[in-house]
């Protein structure tokens, strides 16, 4: 066989050839020009007469001679076989086939080098993008009611076991570095100071949100009268918009102080983060419109008004709610929470919740409004909301995810007591919910006494208990100890559980005992 490297083989002269055991075919009368001391080309396909020049030196076994002067020569072969050459030809045909075999290897690592440091360039581009922008992931929500009458329909809760906190790391993969990922729109953190710093950084224009016009909503809102007016907070004002087609939308027109004429940009790009919240327990932005100094976000219109309303009006407000129905709120509120915590990446701090911003649809399903607006609480001096607020929060700066998770367990004492968060009207140690409700949460009688008599004692007392449990982790005072939404979401999902197999087996003991009377 041919030795050494190829280089070598194809610049030198050698002493002694060894071609054996190949399958080269035609005439080696070309080597008989060599200067060779050995010549070995057994078991091949040659044929043809062997040079005289190579008779004494080569040895030829396992080939296919012709006769004449090939057929009487002598052979060094203890086999006694036949004699052969090697054409040129062949040498030539398999180097230069080596050496093009040689040429593609190298070609092919040349192009794999390249294509990983482009691969390497776009992956580091393509973070540097994933910084800018989010889109957000589909939450795999309960989109089943509960039942709104009594307690006998508690088993309705059952339609809400399939479901589940979501697992955040289970939403993350990883791109495949061969394939480009698919374009995203990060929903920017609106957690932090950074309204006003947001000018040098590239801005996503990408708004799934229909403009209107100033005309368009002035008409609708009768100049955005009194009479239109739903209700005003530390942002703006909301009003009702009526078009002659029937459509029915709710207009928050923003405190012009909040938004200078200079960061209109900012705005623009807050309208398409808030635009790309999706989540069937969050009020959904319809619209925008920012025109001559005015800036106004277009919602859904909900004709059962806020939580508030329905816990605090009552008397206006007919019917009131029964447990089934506060345990869906509390559940789907937290749910909203946990999306806005948990789901969006980066993550978006809410800083206003509380009841009137619990909106409720026509089966009375919450929707949680103002989401993505917390930016606009750095630049108000008004309180976030009275009985609200988690004790940390002595500055709208300071507001958490921990701080949510704190005003959510006030909305949960609001719907288990019936009672305002902050009530001067109350006796003095009683003002203020949290205080009066904390210390009697895991007393089972003072517990009994707290719920809110429009219930009527209408409830289930393992479930008032459990749920009780509940509101004093959330509000604890110090924000390390309370849970995070995702855990909220899980305990109350248990509750549910529990309440439903429960009010299960209590039903086939009622239809045991009915059928023993017959």
């Amino acid at each position: 066989m041919i030795q050494g490297s190829l280089l070598q083989q194809l610049f030198r002269q050698p002493a002694s050839e060894h071609l054996e055991n190949n399958k080269f075919t035609g005439s080696i009368n070309v080597l008989a020009k060599l200067q060779l001391d050995e010549l070995t080309v057994e078991n091949n396909q040659f044929s043809g007469p062997i040079p005289n020049e190579l008779k004494n030196i080569i040895e030829t076994g396992g080939n296919s001679w012709t006769t004449g002067s090939g057929g009487s020569h002598s052979s060094r072969n203890s086999g006694g076989g036949s004699k052969s050459g090697i054409s040129g030809a062949a040498i030539a045909g398999v180097v230069m086939g080596v050496l093009l075999a040689l040429v593609l290897i190298l070609a092919l690592f040349s192009r794999r080098s390249s294509r990983r440091s482009s691969a390497s360039h776009f992956l580091d581009e393509e973070k540097l993008s994933q910084r800018r922008h989010f889109s957000p992931l589909v939450s795999h929500e309960l989109s089943g009611e509960l039942p709104h009458g009594s307690p006998s329909d508690f088993k309705e809760l059952k339609s809400l076991e399939s479901s589940s906190s979501i697992s955040v790391k289970g939403l993350q993969t990883s791109p495949s570095i061969g394939l480009k990922p698919p374009p995203s729109d990060r929903v920017k953190s609106f957690n932090e100071n950074e309204f006003g710093n947001r000018l040098n950084i590239k801005r996503s224009t990408s708004v799934r949100a229909v403009v209107y016009s100033l005309a368009d909503l002035q008409s609708a809102t009768g100049n955005f009268a009194s009479g239109r007016l739903l209700g005003e907070g530390t942002i703006g004002r909301v009003y009702r918009a009526k078009y002659a087609d029937g459509k029915v939308l709710a207009v928050k027109k923003i405190d012009s102080t909040l938004v200078a004429s200079a960061n209109a940009e900012d705005f623009t790009e807050m309208i398409s983060n808030i635009s790309k919240l999706r989540h069937p327990n969050i009020s959904e932005l319809v619209g925008y419109c920012s025109e001559q100094g005015h800036n106004m976000l277009i919602y859904e219109y909900f004709r059962n008004g806020s939580l508030h309303d329905f816990l605090h009006l009552s008397d206006d407000y007919g019917k009131p709610l029964t447990w089934n129905t506060r345990i869906r709120i509390a559940l789907g509120t937290a749910r909203a929470v946990e999306y806005l915590h948990e789901i969006c990446s980066p993550s978006c701090v809410h800083k206003d919740i509380k009841s009137s911003n619990i909106l409720l649809d026509a089966e009375l399903n919450p929707r949680l409004s103002d989401c993505g607006l917390g930016m606009f609480h750095q630049r108000t001096s008004q309180n976030l909301g009275v009985g609200y607020n988690a004790p940390e929060c002595t500055k709208p700066s300071a507001y958490t995810m921990k701080s949510d998770v704190y005003s959510f367990g006030v909305v949960m004492l609001e719907l288990l007591t019936g009672r305002m968060p902050f009530d001067s009207k109350k006796p003095r140690s009683e003002q203020s919910l949290v205080r009066w409700a904390t210390p009697q949460l895991h007393d089972i009688d003072a517990l009994a006494k707290m719920v809110d008599p429009a219930l009527h004692g209408l409830y289930p007392p393992k479930s008032l208990s459990r749920f009780a449990d509940v509101i004093a982790l959330c509000v604890q005072s110090e924000p390390e100890f309370r849970p995070p939404m995702s855990e909220v979401v899980q305990a109350l999902v248990r509750l549910v559980q529990r309440s439903s197999m429960s009010n299960s087996t209590s039903r086939r003991v009622d239809d045991s005992d009915h059928s023993d009377h017959y």
